[in-house]
């Protein structure tokens, strides 16, 4: 397909990771008329590079940097590498750290959405003359009246609202979603059409800084390894975990015992170091009927009146569950699986993202 450019618009700086997403974000720009520019964001530091070269002959940013300089020579358009190591090691990692040695999960690519891509990137963006900044979520956005409401990709199998609901009104009115509204069977038929080079790429897997390394191997070179006791639910001791920080709730794979599994992890107690663990038959003990948040973010700029009712995810790619929120406490109409400090609750009234918050207790049935 030949890209024919429609009436000139603004102009448009596309955050290209080398993907197939990206990739036909930047094409569509260029046929609803845009002017387009690819700015590949290195995040990551040399150091991890060195870990990543111990097992591979190349790190992925440099496999995906060759993919970018070739998809904007196939749609004539000028990329330049930007380099955000800094702001990423200090926002993200440093965050990302602090909160799995206390015990909890956090999810680093909601994180570098909030920190580097939508605020730095856009920031430096702006500062560049550029109209708006685009990148390849599955998510859409809508103005009515004077207020920009963030909503779910159509595709409800690739939606990424989950990972962007810190947006807020100055920012939404600077961002576009041009696959948003596409499903991805589509974005990948498009990139054919396109002729893009990466239309039959891999969609990436995994944290964003780790690539394919193992996680406890890499989690190891950053934080001491303090084994400790794994017990079921009832007390009786079962083994010996690896280390608290390299679990999470809900977890499954990993916990190498025998016996008559499967085993979940159902929490982790700091004060005692212990590992509480549980029979697939005993699963009960996974659910809660509550949580609560902090750092509470509204995409309106405040929230509703209270109480109020709305729906929640827990965590990317489970369910939406109805729920009612009141202060910083949300009450699961239905228990909730694995609700897991650190993460992150995001809600939701039909597709429309009302906002979110880092979970910090909920109710542990042991």
């Amino acid at each position: 397909m030949t890209i024919t450019q429609g009436i000139a618009k603004g102009k448009v700086a596309v955050a290209m990771s080398g993907g197939v997403d990206s990739a036909v974000a930047a094409a569509l720009l260029l046929q609803q008329g845009y002017q387009v520019e690819a700015f590949y964001m290195k995040n990551w530091s040399d150091e991890a590079d060195a870990l990543y070269r111990g097992q591979h002959e190349q790190c992925p940013w440099e496999d995906d940097v060759k993919d970018v300089a070739a998809i904007c020579e196939t749609l004539g358009i000028p990329f330049q590498s930007i380099n955000f190591e800094k702001e990423y090691r200090d926002k993200v990692f440093k965050y990302f750290l602090e909160e799995t040695k206390a015990g909890r999960t956090p999810n680093p690519d909601v994180l570098c959405n909030t920190q580097i891509k939508f605020l730095s990137f856009l920031d430096k963006a702006l500062e560049l003359g550029f109209d708006h900044i685009a990148t390849g979520h599955y998510a859409r956005t809508q103005l009515l009246t004077t207020n920009y409401q963030l909503l779910k990709g159509l595709d409800s199998n690739k939606d990424q609202s989950y990972f962007i609901y810190h947006l807020n009104q100055n920012q939404l009115q600077h961002i576009l979603f041009p696959i948003g509204g596409l499903q991805k069977s589509e974005v990948r038929k498009l990139a054919e059409e396109f002729k893009l080079p990466v239309a039959k790429k891999p969609d990436s897997q995994g944290l964003c800084f780790i690539g394919d390394i193992d996680f406890q191997t890499f989690l190891k070179q950053y934080v001491k390894a303090e084994p400790g006791p794994m017990v079921l639910v009832d007390g009786t001791v079962m083994g010996q975990h690896k280390g608290l920080a390299y679990y999470t709730i809900g977890q499954r794979q990993g916990i190498e015992i025998g016996g008559t599994g499967p085993y979940y992890v159902v929490d982790k107690r700091m004060a005692d170091n212990t590992l509480v663990i549980c029979q697939a038959a005993d699963q009960s003990s996974l659910l809660s009927n509550w949580c609560t948040f902090t750092d509470e973010h509204w995409v309106s700029g405040q929230r509703l009146a209270e109480p109020f009712q709305c729906s929640v995810k827990v965590r990317y790619r489970t369910p939406d569950i109805a729920c009612t929120v009141t202060g910083n406490r949300v009450e699961f109409t239905e228990p909730a699986r694995a609700v897991t400090p650190g993460q992150f609750v995001v809600f939701y009234d039909g597709d429309t993202v009302l906002g979110g918050g880092v979970i910090d207790q909920r109710e542990v049935k042991i």
